[in-house]
């Protein structure tokens, strides 16, 4: 597949004629909305035709999506991925199960229709819905609630038919660090014992001396040898209540693998991949200002309502865009587009990693599975 960057004048029937391909194609593969508008800029997906490569390699994807997803997104994304893990299930102090807000079941038995691994993934979440570090401290260093959490775990997953765990925890606090590795290590035996597999959540760091409330609960060569695999949460540069930004620039994408190599086998690391965008009111005022979060796929169309051109960040290797609202408030948008997912897709194939997985797949975005499946086979 080829990329094309739209030019002043182009049209989705000048470019098919230019490229000799169907304008059909380039609709559907885009998502483009009659009358099919273009912003200058936006970079088209372009089917030719051809055979993946004969050396095309496989590896492991995962998307992760909340109990609300639709079923149409869910149905169209599975054929894509080899594992689905379902956020989220949460705990209590004494190691009791809270389970998603809207039922797991139907997501389960439709991951297995697509012979996709369904995978129950654990966050400490507080009543306020946002990771609760007092939360973990509770459990992980009480050897009864431990006991309690993993006999639970295995009595879902059981009566579900997870078939592994995935351990998503945030704010760990520093001197936790130690009793969450060996939490992690108790999880991982247990369940390699009934058949199931584990993997961990990792924030992105550079180095093993980082600091931050995000890092230092987070010792990456003791947890590599302990869980099965691991995902490499590589965005939120960019984030909710930061600074206009792109979410994964490739450049720091790279720093954090580059460590991360240092201190865990490649073959148990996946790459993090943001499915979504952000869109900035300007000016920035640190602790005021708010991201909207909104898909790729809108970011584009936004783009194009608001006549906006597209610009890519050569260093980051993202793009993003400008536009005044009709309140008179400027904007600032970042997003990932197929050239930005392209620079991810050839990292992977670089550093040889076992796959990527998705935060998280509640929106559809064609041009990304499309260019994935050219990129590599899936693992099922």
């Amino acid at each position: 597949m080829d990329f094309y960057v739209v030019k002043a004048g182009d049209t989705v029937n000048s470019i098919a004629s230019f490229l000799g391909v169907s304008p059909q194609r380039i609709i559907y593969d885009n998502q483009l909305i009659y009358p099919y508008e273009l912003a200058v800029g936006q970079a088209l997906l372009i089917d030719r035709g051809q055979p993946r490569a004969a050396d095309t390699t496989t590896i492991s994807v995962s998307g992760y999506a909340y109990t609300f997803i639709s079923p149409w997104v869910l149905r169209q994304t599975l054929p894509f991925l080899s594992e689905l893990p379902i956020f989220s299930y949460g705990f209590t102090y004494d190691g009791q199960l809270n389970p998603p807000l809207w039922d797991d079941t139907w997501m389960i038995a439709m991951a297995r229709e697509y012979s996709v691994q369904p995978i129950l993934t654990l966050t400490p979440f507080g009543a306020d819905g946002n990771f609760n570090n007092q939360l973990i401290n509770s459990v992980v260093n009480n050897q009864k609630y431990i006991d309690n959490l993993i006999q639970n775990l295995l009595n879902l997953m059981g009566q579900k038919g997870y078939v592994g765990v995935d351990i998503d925890f945030e704010f760990i606090l520093a001197r936790d660090r130690d009793a969450f590795t060996d939490f992690v290590r108790q999880i991982a035996e247990a369940m390699g014992a009934n058949g199931y597999h584990t993997s961990v959540a990792l924030a992105p760091k550079v180095s093993a001396e980082q600091r931050g409330l995000l890092y230092e609960g987070k010792d990456y060569r003791a947890l590599g040898e302990v869980a099965d695999h691991l995902l490499l949460m590589t965005y939120e540069w960019g984030y909710t209540y930061g600074p206009p930004m792109a979410v994964a620039p490739i450049d720091q994408v790279r720093r954090v693998v580059e460590y991360a190599i240092t201190e865990i086998p490649r073959e148990k690391l996946d790459l993090g991949i943001p499915n979504y965008a952000y869109d900035w009111p300007l000016p920035y005022e640190r602790s005021v200002t708010m991201a909207r979060t909104i898909g790729n796929v809108e970011a584009v169309r936004l783009a194009v309502e608001q006549g906006a051109e597209i610009f890519f960040d050569e260093i980051g290797q993202t793009p993003y865009f400008r536009y005044r609202s009709t309140d008179g408030v400027d904007h600032e948008v970042w997003f990932e587009d197929v050239r930005s997912l392209q620079a991810k897709f050839d990292l992977i194939k670089e550093y040889q990693l076992r796959g990527c997985g998705y935060w998280q797949i509640m929106q559809w975005f064609r041009a990304n599975w499309l260019l994935l499946s050219q990129n590599f086979y899936v693992r099922k």
